[in-house]
């Protein structure tokens, strides 16, 4: 493996770093009212930010409930029994989230994740689905349509998603030992109905199917090989993602955090790999597929090799809030623009202005013990606004 990110190691002055932890239930997000500029501008198909990095990848979180509580998500002692979920009233209709959707597709998303929270929680989810499926690019070109589940639900509704339109899913698998994936879950749900699910979505074509696992050092890294032994040869491409600092509530320590160099050497020591090209700018993944032609890998490493740099993606809340990243600490409220009678037009140039002035470079900043902290209480948790 002939590859310099084999090399990488953690700056010195992260290993010691810990995110401390507050009561989120006392917590209020931080959000503003978009303006809306006074020249106003039909869309042109392409806007970028103030680093010149256009908008392409639209996520949208359609919930904030799971029925899991992942350690590094939505920890149990956290998100409780007594914990408050937004209330329905404050949800995105569906109506209002295809606005969106169509105001951000005349900017140049191309591609659409739906997201949670579990995204198949959400009541009659195959609807919005069909709904968002019927947009199509300016150039003509359909959507690329995604959701990220859990698989809980999946095998029940995976024949339904593709019926609707879903083009693809990406499935959230942190172990193939039973006992390890119960014990990341924290809700003693088995692995084996994660992969009936899986199965259930790649019968149905809901393909290529992604497997995301989140890598915590010395919680699950065990699971690294065997995780990959299971996938090799089945079609399905297997990511592999650093725990990152996402909200306040997981307990980040950089102790915990396991490089992508390491587990790219773990699982080349046992099956070679080789390097290949991004399938696009602004990817998140770095792809490595097995020389012997049994499939690809991918590894996310936002702590250890950020790629805040060509970095295209919005995402949108349950609650119709819009975060330029996924680090963000405050929002801006696209509900409110949405609900006052705004036109299109009116709504698609405050999109665009919010956008040219992104600068959001969190990741590339992590290493400055400074500017953690000051985040560190204030940053919007991972099931509110979708990974």
């Amino acid at each position: 493996m002939a590859d310099d990110r084999s090399s990488r190691r953690l700056p010195h002055d992260m290993t010691e770093s810990v995110i401390p932890i507050f009561d989120l239930r006392d917590h209020r997000y931080r959000s503003m009212t978009p303006s809306i500029p006074a020249h106003l501008e039909a869309p042109t198909g392409l806007v970028a930010d103030a680093r010149g990095r256009p908008l392409h990848d639209l996520r949208i979180s359609v919930t904030d409930r799971c029925n899991f509580r992942c350690i590094y998500c939505m920890p149990k002692e956290v998100f409780d029994k007594d914990y408050t979920f937004l209330p329905h009233s404050e949800l995105l209709s569906f109506e209002e989230i295809e606005r969106a959707a169509r105001l951000f597709v005349a900017h140049g998303v191309e591609k659409v994740r739906l997201t949670g929270g579990e995204p198949l929680l959400r009541k009659n989810i195959e609807k919005l689905v069909e709904m968002l499926a019927r947009i199509v690019t300016p150039s003509g070109k359909p959507l690329d349509l995604t959701l990220t589940t859990n698989a809980s639900l999946l095998a029940r509704k995976a024949r339904a998603l593709k019926d609707a339109g879903l083009t693809r899913v990406s499935v959230s698998l942190d172990a193939i030992d039973d006992t390890v994936f119960r014990r990341m879950n924290d809700v003693d749900f088995a692995v084996a109905d994660v992969l009936h699910g899986i199965e259930t979505a790649h019968a149905a074509g809901l393909a290529p199917i992604k497997v995301n696992m989140v890598v915590k050092r010395g919680t699950n890294d065990a699971q690294i090989v065997p995780m990959a032994r299971h996938f090799r040869g089945s079609g399905i491409i297997l990511r592999f993602i650093e725990f990152m600092d996402v909200g306040a509530s997981n307990h980040w320590r950089m102790d915990d955090v396991l490089p992508s160099a390491e587990v790219v050497a773990r699982i080349d020591a046992q099956f070679p790999l080789e390097s290949i090209a991004a399938n696009y700018t602004g990817e998140t993944a770095e792809r490595w597929r097995y020389r012997d032609g049994a499939g690809e890998i991918g590894v996310i490493s936002s702590v250890t090799h950020a790629f805040c740099g060509d970095c295209s993606r919005l995402r949108l809340s349950t609650e119709g809030r819009l975060y330029t990243c996924l680090f963000a600490t405050e929002g801006h409220d696209l509900r409110a623009l949405l609900r006052a009678g705004h036109s299109d037009l009116e709504i698609s140039n405050a999109i665009a202005q919010l956008w040219r002035g992104r600068t959001d470079n969190y990741s590339e900043q992590r290493s400055n013990p400074a500017v953690r902290q000051a985040r560190a209480q204030r940053k919007i948790e991972m099931s509110y606004i979708g990974g």
